[in-house]
């Protein structure tokens, strides 16, 4: 049965504080988006689609949807929702406040992030965490095996 997954941004999917490899930057991308995404993205998210796995994007960014969506699909990839701070903040009310992430509130199976503080907040409000580590250069692989086992 098909599932919901959804990817952080900052420093999961697009370097900031930590550093990792990114995908290749041809004329789309510097026309349409001024960051990067890491590389491996675009593999994972094929292997995804092909397992029926649905794909949101939930950061705690203030980035609007229309420009998460630009840079996404600059590299051919389709989230079918983004998420971002104020889509949070309006959905979860207060208590967005006192959480960084809540997937249940979006029907999200399985949260992907790089802070072992959501990770904490998944064992407290009971979702599904998978941490990658920006050293980790077979992420994709790692975060499938999870999934998919």
């Amino acid at each position: 049965m098909p599932f919901t997954i959804s990817f952080d941004l900052d420093d999961t999917l697009i370097p900031g504080v930590k550093r990792f490899p990114v995908e290749r930057r041809g004329l789309w991308q510097q026309l349409l988006a001024k960051e990067s995404l890491r590389k491996g993205t675009i593999h994972l998210m094929k292997a995804l689609k092909e397992r029926k796995i649905r794909v949101f994007i939930y950061t705690t960014s203030y980035r609007s949807p229309s420009y998460i969506r630009r840079l996404f699909f600059s590299y051919g990839i389709f989230p079918e929702k983004i998420i971002n701070k104020e889509i949070h903040d309006k959905t979860l009310g207060e208590r967005g406040n006192r959480i960084s992430k809540y997937p249940p509130a979006f029907n999200i199976d399985w949260h992907i992030d790089d802070s072992p503080g959501v990770a904490i907040e998944g064992e407290r409000y009971q979702f599904k965490t998978i941490i990658v580590s920006e050293d980790d250069a077979d992420w994709g692989n790692t975060i499938l095996s999870q999934l998919v086992g």
